[in-house]
């Protein structure tokens, strides 16, 4: 009798602490005041998504300008090195 109230104790306690252990604890304090984001309020948490694409889309925007830039000045150092050249040849 004693061995099957000592199994159920066992069980009951094992029991107990894994429903414990699954429950969402909070987080612990931290001296610099972090604290998770998953643990924020839904009322302050940013979705990161549009702020990504918005990011990658400037950064694509302002490199495709200065690519056009260059190569406006490249094509116009080219005709004027060429200009140049007949100009030599000419003489």
């Amino acid at each position: 009798m004693k061995q099957r109230l000592a199994m159920v104790m066992v069980l009951v306690l094992t029991a107990a602490a894994l429903v414990l252990a699954q429950a969402p604890q909070p987080p612990p304090a931290t001296p610099d005041g972090f604290v998770p984001v998953n643990s924020l309020p839904q009322a302050e948490q940013l979705p990161a998504a549009p702020m990504v694409i918005a990011a990658y889309a400037v950064v694509w925007v302002v490199l495709m300008a200065y690519v056009w830039l260059l190569w406006r000045r490249l094509s116009r150092v080219e005709r004027e090195l060429a200009d140049l050249t007949r100009r030599v040849q000419d003489r």
